[in-house]
Formats: structure tokens, C-alpha cells, sequence
């Protein structure tokens, strides 16, 4: 028997998600919900799914469906999940888990109430690069790693919807929406150290100039942005550990597209990702060593590939890919970036 899946929201992120529901041996898409009535009724149509609703508690209420996967905006995470959770149902969800860090504590009871499974949808992980490099600091290659430098950069590259650019939406702008793609996959490679203290500042720095656009379609900046469009940050862990943190949709920065990068820096060795070098010292000869990692091609795209392994998880009964333990930890260091660009101090963690 395949496990039922539900997606709420199918305007944007779900149509990735689609092919992992549909490659997997374990589930099927039976129904989808959008609140908007074309878009939803048109996202069925193309993906042969046989109930549609305009209202998400038709799709949560669902006695045959046994997985939601939450696609809306931020802000609606939570109140979703949280009812998806209470309904009985295991649940997937778009990056950011939620909001503010209380929401997720919010979210991890109704998990725990429910004793259903909850997963944040970090795709990143789920890339062969991303794995290699995960089992290869695993082995101990980069000793005690004590410093990290990751960003996420954009040039000119803004998501120009609604649900991006507006604060009552999206609650923030590339911190909250990039920034926890690079954050949590930092986070990871370093084993999950407990965040302590953040300084950092976000602006809009460019996104107001007049005539801004996004290269993406020749949009103009909606005049409705009113979120950052730059932040940084320092972080400290409990480990002693430090991170620098740099993420933008709009830097003056020479890339096309979007550049992501991490370096992890430890007691017995360096490593980049993406590019899946690892940076080496013999003390003894007076060597450097540089290597490369080779890794299996992926399957499928990561965004796929998510979904997979989130239902053999549940058919298994192995714990949750994503836990959203280690999501609370990612949005306490994103909510402490907020906080601390208010009050331009560096803030503590809870």
C-alpha cells in the first residue's frame, strides 16, 4: 500500500517535489491545494492528481492521505504543519521550517504529540557532493573543525513574488530565504554544534535604487519590497566554534546566477564544497596535499530526491533525514541576525 501524499501550495517550490513523490516506490500524489483555484486545478491536470481544493483543511482533513508537503510562503509554515501534525498526518516542509525559532518549538511538540514524522526540506543535503563530503568529514579528515566561512550570493537575481519580497509573507528577505539553504548545510558538515551568540546586520541596500530590476525576467523590484536584500553575520558555538555568514540577492558580486560556497577549517584539514576538495598539511615532510572527492552522480535532482528519502524514512521507521531539532538551530541563528541588526549588538542564544 503507497502512502498517500497532499501538497499545499503548488505555485512554485512543489512542482521540484513532484518527481520524487512519483519516482518513489513508496507513494503517490492523490491530492494538492493552492488558493488559488486556476493554479491548483491546472497543477493537477499536469500531474494526473485526482482531488484539488482551494482550501488547505480539505487536504489535512483527508482521512486517505498520510503526507502533506507544505509549499507556501514562510509564514504559513507553521499554522499548516502544526494542523497537518494534529490531523495525523507526516509532513514535509519547505525551507524555513518556520518563521521564529517559537514556532518551530511549536511545530517539534505537535510532532511529538502526534508521534508522526516532521522534516524540513533542505535540499542541499541531498546532493552527491554534499554526501561525499558528510561521510568523508565523518571519517575524522578534518580533525576538531573550529571555523567556517559560507555565502550565498546573488547578483541581481531577486525572486520578485509576493511571498518573497513582502515581510508579511516571507518574514525576511535572503537571510531567511537563502541564507538557511547555505546555513543549514554548514551546520551539518560541522556535525551540528549548538549556536550561542550572533552579530550580525541586515539591509536593503540596493533594492530601493531606482530603476533595480531582477535578471530574473526583466522584473522590476516591486515597490512593495520591504524586506532586506543583504546580511552578515558572526557567529559563536558552544564548541568554541566561530562561522561568517554572508548572504544577498543584489550584490555587486561577479557571478551569474548564484554563488554558493563553504570552506570548513579544522585541526587536521581544510575542505571546499562544492568542489569537494579536501586541503591537507604532513608537519613531518613539510607537505600540502590537495584532493578531490569522487562521488556517484545523482539519481534524481536534490529537490526529488528529498522526498524519497523522506517516505523510505517513514516505511522504515528510520528517524526523520532533516530533524527539526537541527532546523531550530538554523532559525535561531537567522532570527538572532534579525534581532541583533535592530538592536546592533550581538545577541545571545536560547
Amino acid at each position: 500500500m503507497k502512502l498517500k501524499v497532499g501538497i499545499i501550495g503548488v505555485g512554485g517550490i512543489a512542482k521540484t517535489h513532484v518527481p520524487g513523490w512519483q519516482a518513489s516506490p513508496d507513494t503517490e500524489i492523490v491530492a494538492a491545494s493552492d488558493i488559488v483555484e486556476d493554479t491548483v486545478k491546472k497543477f493537477a491536470a499536469d500531474n494526473k492528481i485526482p482531488k484539488y481544493s482551494t482550501k488547505a483543511e480539505d487536504i489535512i482533513n483527508d482521512p486517505d492521505i498520510d503526507i502533506i508537503d507544505v509549499c507556501t510562503p514562510n509564514n504559513y509554515h507553521a499554522p499548516l504543519s502544526i494542523a497537518a501534525l494534529n490531523a495525523g498526518k507526516n509532513v514535509i516542509c519547505e525551507k524555513p521550517l518556520a518563521a521564529t525559532p517559537k514556532e518551530i518549538f511549536e511545530m517539534i511538540a505537535a510532532r511529538d504529540k502526534s508521534k508522526k514524522m516532521l522534516m524540513t526540506a533542505q535540499h542541499f543535503r541531498f546532493r552527491g557532493n554534499s554526501k561525499a563530503m558528510k561521510r568523508e568529514i565523518e571519517t575524522g579528515a578534518l580533525g576538531d573543525i573550529y571555523h567556517a566561512r559560507s555565502w550565498m550570493i546573488r547578483r541581481a537575481a531577486v525572486p520578485t513574488r509576493p511571498g518573497f519580497v513582502m515581510k508579511k509573507h516571507s518574514s525576511g528577505g535572503p537571510c531567511i530565504d537563502i541564507g538557511v539553504h547555505i546555513l543549514d548545510l554548514t551546520l551539518w558538515l560541522m556535525g551540528n554544534p549548538k549556536p550561542v551568540s550572533v552579530s550580525g546586520t541586515a539591509k536593503a541596500k540596493l533594492a530601493h535604487t531606482p530603476g533595480a530590476f531582477s535578471v530574473w525576467g526583466g522584473a522590476a523590484i516591486p515597490k512593495e519590497f520591504d524586506v532586506e536584500d543583504y546580511a552578515t553575520a558572526f557567529v559563536r558555538f558552544d564548541t568554541g566554534a566561530t562561522l561568517m555568514l554572508e548572504v544577498s540577492w543584489m550584490m555587486h558580486h561577479p557571478t551569474e546566477g548564484e554563488d554558493m560556497q563553504m570552506w570548513l577549517y579544522g585541526t587536521k584539514g581544510g575542505c571546499h564544497w562544492p568542489k569537494c576538495e579536501i586541503y591537507q598539511t604532513n608537519y613531518e615532510t613539510k607537505q600540502l596535499y590537495d584532493r578531490s572527492l569522487k562521488y556517484t552522480k545523482d539519481a534524481l535532482e536534490p529537490h526529488a530526491q528529498e522526498c524519497v528519502e523522506f517516505a523510505e524514512a517513514i516505511v522504515s521507521g528510520k528517524p526523520s533525514p532533516v530533524p527539526a531539532e537541527q532546523s531550530l538551530a538554523v532559525m535561531s541563528i537567522l532570527d538572532g541576525v534579525y534581532r541583533s541588526a535592530v538592536s546592533n549588538a550581538e545577541v545571545r542564544l536560547d
